[in-house]
């Protein structure tokens, strides 16, 4: 879910990009934005902040892909992998028209936004923090506040952007701090001790659990009002009452896609590991289900507090966009309505067939291999 000059992919060592992605490169000879495809369908490209699509964490896009729902909605889905080089590419793709919604962090969107590129939230995947501390088992460490002074392991020195403003919400100087940037090895880093924490996220710890990691966490989502990646698209289009509809009916079928997990996780699990073939070489079925659980609870933010799906807060993102600013991260203060726009989300959450992915996910008949898995106790979204 986050941009940096090493994808998730390369830190996680799984290999080559499987053929489900179309690459960076290709989107120069894709059709245009809201071109016809396969017949009456109108197209909407989607591009990932990573350099692959093989990962648990767009569960939300490809059960609507397989079950149905975007063809239904009249949307021929285009999902494609973003460009490791280049961490703008998420957003300047989608100004340059070469991809119609981007998925970047809230650090990529604001400076992106700073810059000049013309670009505006209208979905925030998690409406709170993604990102965790991961710590060693034997760490005294208890409080998100304790890590002033201490080493913090990264696997890039780009993270820095990342960390700096969640040290700042909890009222830390980001001064007081050492960064070790530890490359591929970052979260072994803190695992043996060479580091008293390490940057981690939602999805990440349990395929860290799988690899035989033994850490604890400090859990972003407890202590952090800050937002995390969004949906964003041409701040020009929110002009457009065409583009606008369109825009809504996709996250129509993003929220049927929520829902559907909502109602049997094991299915959208399943969904999802099928179509990433390069994911099922190195993940088991249960790793691969406790990976998209922990992004599902992440992503029902909004939706458990009441505000329905992918909900810009206005507090945390004011808050936030006063951080990065005073860090040098941004030029000028951005004001929330420069960022995001909460009109799509409201429309798509009042619009979704919500009925529908519900019955169908608990029509859905499992695998011999997911019906072994189970749902962690407690689970929501």
């Amino acid at each position: 879910m986050h941009e940096s000059t090493i994808s998730r992919r390369e830190l996680l060592k799984r290999g080559a990009l499987g053929t489900a992605a179309l690459s960076a490169g290709s989107l120069l000879s894709a059709e245009g934005a809201f071109g016809r495809s396969g017949g009456s369908l109108q197209t909407v490209r989607w591009i990932s902040p990573r350099g692959t699509l093989q990962v648990m964490d767009d569960f939300n896009l490809w059960v609507p892909v397989k079950m149905g729902y975007f063809k239904n909605l009249g949307i021929d889905a285009k999902l494609i992998a973003g460009s490791v080089s280049d961490a703008l590419a998420s957003t300047k793709f989608v100004a340059q028209n070469k991809a119609d919604m981007g998925y970047p962090s809230p650090g990529v969107l604001t400076s992106s936004i700073d810059s000049g590129i013309a670009v505006k939230s209208v979905w925030d995947m998690i409406s709170g923090q993604v990102f965790d501390f991961a710590l060693p088992l034997n760490s005294k460490i208890t409080s998100p506040k304790q890590l002033a002074g201490k080493r913090i392991a990264l696997g890039s020195t780009g993270w820095k952007v990342i960390v700096d403003p969640m040290l700042v919400e909890l009222g830390i100087d980001p001064k007081s701090v050492r960064y070790v940037a530890a490359g591929a090895q970052w979260t072994q880093a803190a695992a043996t001790g060479k580091a008293d924490a390490a940057l981690a996220w939602e999805g990440l710890r349990a395929q860290l659990a799988g690899q035989g990691l033994k850490l604890k966490y400090l859990i972003g989502t407890t202590w952090s009002k800050h937002p995390s990646n969004v949906y964003s698209v041409r701040a020009s289009d929110l002009s457009d009452p065409a583009k606008k509809e369109l825009y809504t009916r996709f996250l129509q079928g993003v929220i049927m896609g929520l829902e559907f997990t909502r109602a049997n996780p094991r299915a959208a699990a399943q969904i999802t590991y099928e179509s990433l073939p390069d994911l099922k070489k190195t993940l088991k079925p249960q790793l691969a289900l406790d990976s998209m659980l922990e992004l599902a609870h992440a992503y029902g933010t909004s939706h458990i507090r009441g505000q329905g799906w992918g909900y810009n807060y206005r507090a945390g993102w004011a808050d936030y966009l006063k951080i990065v600013k005073d860090l040098g991260q941004t030029k000028k203060l951005l004001s929330t309505s420069d960022v995001f726009t909460n009109e799509l989300q409201a429309a798509a959450n009042k619009k979704a067939n919500v009925n529908r992915a519900r019955s169908d996910a608990k029509a859905f008949k499992l695998n011999a291999a997911f019906s072994k898995t189970k749902v962690r106790a407690g689970f929501k979204m």
